[in-house]
């Protein structure tokens, strides 16, 4: 589906240029010699334009403009359209057996108007059009952002009434556990932490990451009171990893995958693997478990893998990688998210 739609896309290019080509060709050809010469220097003209514009669109635009470079997008502009028309001209004077555009002479003035100014106005023309498409995609990715959000507080508060109550009632139970129980203690004070983390903290805005940490570190502790000797679990995170916030639940699903899919050997060890750390700007995230060779791991339940994709493209968007390997016998994936301090 996305090659079909790629090609598509290419051919809509095709036939807007082809398009252009045939009514540029119209309007000038009788201002040549032979009709094979409007050809070469019509296919130039369009040609030239053509480059130009892309450069501009997915180029300049993306890597300058759209990160506030101002002064090096206009100098990068300015210098772009000049060198084009000077090279533009000298390939006309080829094509058309003309020797002063081939040696640049002449009334400066007139090819400055016939090849200069016209660039500019053109390319700044198919500039805007980016512009606005580019515009119209923000403003609908921003639409569908607010209205997840809506969805998501909205089915939060439904599902606080619950929770709300099963926390109290967990406090009742901590202090009905004999004291001599530290272990069962632990547990249960580790998941009234849990519930207290969606309960207070998530209000719908980006959270500290400690906290994240926290809270996967929780439930990471619950975890590992499920398994025997024969269940490795490791749990590293950088130092480094601190100071920026995150979505709130953004990581947990990953996890809950690695220990819902983790394998049953019983001849070898059933591994658990997550590493956090923070370099270059971003954060790092890693898990991997161990899976049974018959089995394919995904994420069932909660919100699904196909969710948390979603998820990442509306709250990161072109900020995040995903890279998920799914091999015989080992399940592993990488989140690399860039951040703001």
């Amino acid at each position: 589906m996305h090659n079909r739609g790629l090609v598509k896309y290419k051919l809509h290019h095709l036939f807007f240029w082809m398009l252009v080509f045939g009514i540029w060709y119209f309007l000038r050809y009788q201002d040549y010699a032979t009709s094979a010469v409007a050809t070469r220097v019509t296919f130039i003209k369009v040609a030239d334009l053509a480059l130009l514009i892309y450069i501009t669109n997915y180029l300049l635009i993306p890597q300058l403009f759209y990160k506030k470079r101002y002064i090096w997008f206009v100098v990068s502009f300015v210098v772009m359209i000049v060198t084009s028309s000077i090279i533009k001209m000298v390939l006309i004077g080829y094509a058309n057996g003309d020797q002063q555009m081939i040696h640049l002479s002449g009334d400066l003035k007139t090819r400055i108007y016939d090849n200069v100014i016209p660039h500019f106005f053109l390319v700044i023309a198919g500039a805007a059009v980016k512009l606005m498409v580019d515009y119209s995609a923000l403003q609908q990715r921003m639409a569908e952002m607010a209205k997840e959000k809506a969805e998501a507080e909205l089915s939060f508060l439904k599902s606080q009434i619950n929770p709300h109550f099963l926390f109290n009632s967990l406090n009742s139970v901590y202090f009905l556990i004999n004291k001599e129980n530290h272990e069962a203690r632990e547990a249960l004070h580790k998941f009234s932490d849990m519930l207290r983390y969606q309960l207070y903290e998530m209000n719908g805005a980006r959270i500290p990451i400690e906290k994240e940490l926290t809270y996967l570190k929780d439930y990471v502790d619950m975890q590992k009171l499920r398994k025997d000797e024969n269940y490795s679990v490791e749990f590293s995170c950088s130092q480094e990893v601190k100071g920026f916030s995150i979505e709130p639940l953004l990581l947990i699903p990953f996890v809950e995958n690695a220990f819902k899919h983790i394998s049953h050997k019983a001849h070898s060890t059933n591994f658990v693997k997550l590493d956090i750390s923070r370099s270059n700007g971003h954060f790092n995230f890693t898990i991997e478990n161990s899976k049974e060779t018959e089995r394919t791991t995904e994420l069932h339940g909660g919100i699904g893998l196909n969710n948390v994709k979603r998820r990442l493209e509306l709250l990161y968007p072109d900020k995040y990688q995903l890279q998920i390997k799914d091999d015989e016998t080992v399940y592993k994936v990488d989140l690399k998210l860039e951040i703001d301090n």
